[in-house]
């Protein structure tokens, strides 16, 4: 178990690197659900092809598959912002999640928590 992940999650990447164009260090981390089944990602937006600054958490499932699908859950402007979305989305999906059946559903559960309300 990571210190910085719920029991049913583990830090699979996690970084921090200074872009050549910013002297400003900017930070990545990638979960993984204990199932393999669904992969968070925190990172800059700009990786995602954002044009502003902050970061941006993605929700991939299935992750590695041919049917895997990606979808943003929210953008916001700092990583530690971004990473408390991330850690209430992970509690969220785990309190719903009963098995690759159920994946669709809890995704769902914990996207419409976590999501950006605009």
């Amino acid at each position: 178990m990571d210190a910085d992940a719920p029991l049913e999650w583990t830090t699979e990447e996690s970084r921090a690197y200074t872009p050549a164009d910013t002297d400003r260090e900017m930070q990545y981390r990638t979960y993984l659900h204990e199932s393999g089944d669904l992969r968070l990602k925190v990172a800059p937006a700009s990786l995602d092809g954002e044009d502003h600054p902050g970061y941006t958490l993605t929700a991939t499932s299935y992750p590695g598959l041919d049917l895997s699908e990606t979808i943003r859950v929210r953008t916001v402007l700092t990583f530690e912002r971004c990473e408390r979305i991330a850690g209430e989305f992970m509690d969220l999906f785990s309190a719903s999640y009963d098995g690759p059946g159920s994946l669709e559903d809890a995704l769902d559960y914990a996207y419409e928590r976590t999501r950006d309300h605009r």
